[in-house]
């Protein structure tokens, strides 16, 4: 990991002395950081990638990092290690930003500990800048029942730098209705292989799911798009399939894909996949046992690399449209949903799959997971009905990201 150092003390010119009273802090972070060193004149000329932050040498620096405030990278972490009143000058400096609405953090303390908290911010920094490249298709409209899953555009432009994008579904017919079932025979039989089995379903359904897979995949990558959410239950009524199979092999590829143009959840499966490298699970509720705090949690499809093995099915709405029967490893994962038409509140919760599960016929992938926190919140105060369920527990990564940038927990 790659960070930046931009020194601040009082008489720059005596970089070396300076360098040399703290030789045991900046040793200590060189041990597990590729460090860049910077002095304030070198602000502009700083690499944006990587993540920076003020090391305060000395006291008699407030001044000096007043003037830069325009030109500081931001998030403002300051580190001090106390030597040369360091900590009594970064203490003057958070107040003074604070005082002005600007966020800060101090680093100071253990230095393992401050090592631990670089790492955390790095990671933030790394997803932040991900996010900003996030292109996200928007099929169609939200579903009709999905009254609490939109997003303001403009906001959550504003605060994450996500770009959703419209895309009309009678393009996607277009390019739907131009792909010949031949183009996709060896798709659907490579596909088809690789299936612990298939049930109840037609070569037919096969073909037009894996039609309706390259049609949104020819736009993604004409559009250059990094995440698609598709009215699937639309396409079901005019196309007569679903889009569970096309949102299994995009997210296989790394083009996270959701249901039911669900916009709140479509935003945490790329955020949760930014920070944890995995590909998320969305469900929703079934059954709620609150003495336990365990959930039925299910849905139609699932990214197949997430599955120990998978089967194929019919829907349950439509009987010609295939759906994915997925088998989890059992064991820890994490429960989270980002919500609320800003995209500024969230829910996490650590817990245990417990098993598969095949009890309601709408989701044909299926769990039992044991919440660690109070699953009264569905009751009280739940950011709608899908959420996303990560494999291992991330719940303190969650936390510090999503709070870093001003989310309120949902409890």
């Amino acid at each position: 990991m790659n960070i930046n150092l931009i020194t601040y003390a009082s008489g720059l010119d005596k970089l070396t002395a300076t360098t040399k009273i703290h030789e045991k802090t900046l040793a200590e972070l060189e041990i597990q950081f590729d460090v860049k060193y910077f002095t304030p004149t070198e602000i502009e000329h700083i690499p944006k990638e990587n993540l920076s932050i003020l090391f305060i040498a000395s006291g008699g620096v407030e001044q000096q990092i007043a003037k830069d405030i325009e030109k500081l990278p931001r998030p403002i972490i300051l580190l001090a290690d106390g030597l040369q009143n360091s900590l009594a000058a970064a203490l003057e400096v958070s107040s003074w930003l604070r005082e002005r609405g600007i966020k800060n953090e101090i680093l100071h303390g253990d230095i393992f500990d401050i090592k631990k908290r670089i790492v955390h911010l790095g990671i933030n920094y790394n997803v932040q800048n991900q996010l900003k490249t996030q292109r996200i298709g928007v099929f169609g409209t939200p579903a009709p029942w999905a009254i609490a899953s939109g997003v303001d555009y403009f906001l959550a432009k504003q605060r994450w730098g996500v770009k959703f994008v419209n895309i009309p579904l009678m393009r996607l017919y277009e390019v739907y209705n131009q792909i010949e079932d031949g183009e996709v025979s060896t798709l659907c039989t490579n596909f088809s292989s690789t299936a612990y089995s298939s049930q109840e379903i037609t070569p037919k359904a096969l073909v037009k799911s894996m039609k309706l897979y390259k049609a949104i995949r020819q736009i993604c990558d004409e559009e250059q798009l990094t995440g698609t959410t598709l009215n699937c239950y639309k396409t079901l009524a005019e196309l007569g399939v679903t889009g569970c199979v096309a949102n299994s092999l995009l997210n296989n590829e790394g083009i996270v894909s959701g249901c039911e143009g669900d916009l709140q959840t479509i935003f945490t499966l790329i955020m949760s996949r930014a920070l944890t490298r995995q590909t998320g699970f969305m469900c929703n509720p079934n059954k709620i046992d609150f003495k336990e705090n365990k959930l039925i949690l299910g849905h139609c499809s699932i990214a197949t690399q997430q599955t120990s093995h998978f089967i194929l099915r019919n829907h349950f709405s439509g009987k010609d449209s295939i759906t994915i029967q997925g088998l989890l490893p059992l064991g820890e994962y994490t429960l989270i949903k980002c919500g609320g038409e800003c995209l500024d509140k969230y829910f996490v919760s650590s817990g245990y799959l417990l098993d598969n599960t095949e009890t309601e016929p709408s989701s044909r992938t299926e769990v039992l997971f044991k919440m660690n926190e109070n699953a009264d919140y569905f009751l009280r105060n739940p950011l709608g009905n899908h959420h996303v369920m990560v494999r291992g527990n991330h719940e303190s990564l969650f936390k510090s990201f999503l709070e870093a940038h001003s989310c309120k927990r949902i409890k």
